[in-house]
């Protein structure tokens, strides 16, 4: 325990942040066919179906995204008395903008907007895909500009005759701040300068997708025999035989993380004439100063740990050096301790 102290001023007390990003990459193997869908839950409640890395019954298996579709009761697909799981899918969709996009002034839900510009109006988002991903591989936020997902638009007995890639290009610049669960971005096909597909909310993790860009196949799904465009399945199939179709045609799904380091940087200032002694008891001997021959002698400690403490002289965080650094009179020392949450 200390018996000196001395008070950091300041200038002695810095805050920074570090932005830490790690490569994600999710293959279509990953997705459908690796595991003959054992990694694939489906529930019960027929909303949404759930991807493992693995079979998900084992123990090892992590969750990687939740998959849905839905469209607004304002597309010009509700309203069809033979839909499979209209209200479910209405449903999704309202959920979801509800918390992506809220409310107007009347307390209405606001449907997605293509380019982020509610207030104007333009075109809306009504029929949509949904990927929610896991918190194990968001962290804090997906980082801007690093989404990159290949989707399979040829027919379903060959997705990837023709292809579509899909990015939020350019959002580290132009992004939008105008929803209740923070930024997101337009996703936009092949570049900026496409028209948009989508949108990418980095703080939330989710990404919505219209489905429209699977409107150039009439063989989107197979139910039975009968051949579907995206607009039948999204009303002939539950959600998740929608769900099966969407995982076939993923090709690769890559974003980049974010693991936000908030860190106080302390600089602990040794002057020459402050923290010569040492408080340990075995410093002395017949209160004699052991590293002391005669008594012209200097002084000499041995600095081995920094302890930071509270106003009322708690002890609230140790840091230990690598190797005892050796305090004279004769030398001055700043100890740089960092302390990261």
């Amino acid at each position: 325990m200390a018996t000196t102290y001395k008070t950091l001023l300041n200038d002695d007390v810095v805050s920074t942040r570090t932005l830490l990003h790690e490569s994600i990459p999710i293959t279509g193997t990953l997705v459908y066919g690796t595991y003959n869908e054992e990694n694939i839950k489906n529930f019960s409640h027929g909303r949404f179906q759930s991807v493992y890395d693995y079979p998900f019954l084992s123990s090892s298996a992590n969750h990687i995204f939740d998959l849905s579709c839905g469209y607004s009761a304002d597309s010009n697909l509700a309203g069809n008395v033979a839909a499979v799981d209209e209200n479910k899918k209405v449903q999704m969709y309202n959920q979801l903008s509800q918390v992506l996009v809220g409310h107007d002034v009347t307390g209405s839900i606001l449907p997605f907007d293509e380019d982020g510009n509610i207030v104007a109006g333009g075109t809306k988002l009504k029929e949509c895909v949904f990927f929610s991903f896991s918190r194990l591989l968001v962290k804090d936020e997906i980082k801007k500009n690093s989404v990159r997902v290949v989707l399979g638009t040829g027919d379903y007995s060959a997705p990837f005759s023709q292809t579509k890639t899909l990015g939020d290009y350019g959002a580290n610049n132009d992004y939008r701040i105008n929803s209740p669960a923070g930024e997101y971005g337009i996703l936009h096909s092949s570049s900026v300068s496409s028209a948009p597909c989508g949108l990418v909310f980095y703080q939330a993790g989710i990404m919505v997708v219209t489905a429209s860009v699977f409107s150039g196949t009439s063989q989107f799904l197979q139910s039975g025999s009968t051949d579907q465009s995206v607009s039948e399945a999204l009303t002939g199939s539950s959600i998740q035989d929608f769900s099966d179709a969407i995982r076939q045609r993923i090709n690769d799904i890559d974003f980049n993380n974010t693991v936000e380091l908030n860190s106080t940087v302390y600089f602990c200032r040794l002057n020459h004439n402050e923290f010569n002694y040492s408080s340990n008891p075995t410093y002395l001997s017949e209160s004699k100063i052991r590293v002391k021959d005669s008594s012209i002698d200097s002084p000499v400690s041995y600095v081995t740990t920094v302890g930071l403490y509270s106003s009322d002289n708690e002890l609230l965080a140790t840091a230990k050096l690598s190797e005892p650094l050796k305090k004279t009179p004769e030398n001055e020392m700043i100890l740089r301790v960092r302390l990261d949450y």
